[in-house]
């Protein structure tokens, strides 16, 4: 493997190991994301619905990981308090709750009608 790639790997790396030890959403939504995953296998969904449900709940972790470093980018440009700053971080955390909105739809549309 060339070098620079195996570097990608690594820096990717230490971006999820700092996003899984301080966000403590990212847990949440891994954690329900495996939930519907361990589901829709006992429900037998077929493979094309499991790649639309893995592709929702990958949408969602995705999300939130930009919001993280938007967050991030803020504490490093503006430490102190800004209205615009946080007008900035509320607006990223309104993608994460949009790309969760979208996830339960596409989950409630596979997996309900297969539990009753």
């Amino acid at each position: 493997m060339p070098k620079k790639l195996i570097h990608s790997f690594k820096y990717a790396g230490i971006g999820a190991n700092h996003l899984f030890r301080t966000q403590r959403n990212i847990w949440i939504h891994f954690f329900i994301g495996l939930g519907v995953v361990l589901e829709a296998i006992h429900l037998k969904v077929s493979f094309l619905e499991m790649a639309i449900l893995s592709l929702a709940i990958t949408f969602v972790i995705a999300v939130e990981t930009l919001n993280t470093a938007i967050e991030e980018i803020i504490n490093l440009v503006k430490p102190e308090q800004h209205p615009l700053a946080g007008m900035i971080k509320n607006l990223s955390a309104a993608a994460v709750l949009i790309a969760v909105g979208g996830a339960v739809a596409v989950g409630m549309l596979i997996l309900l009608p297969r539990m009753f």
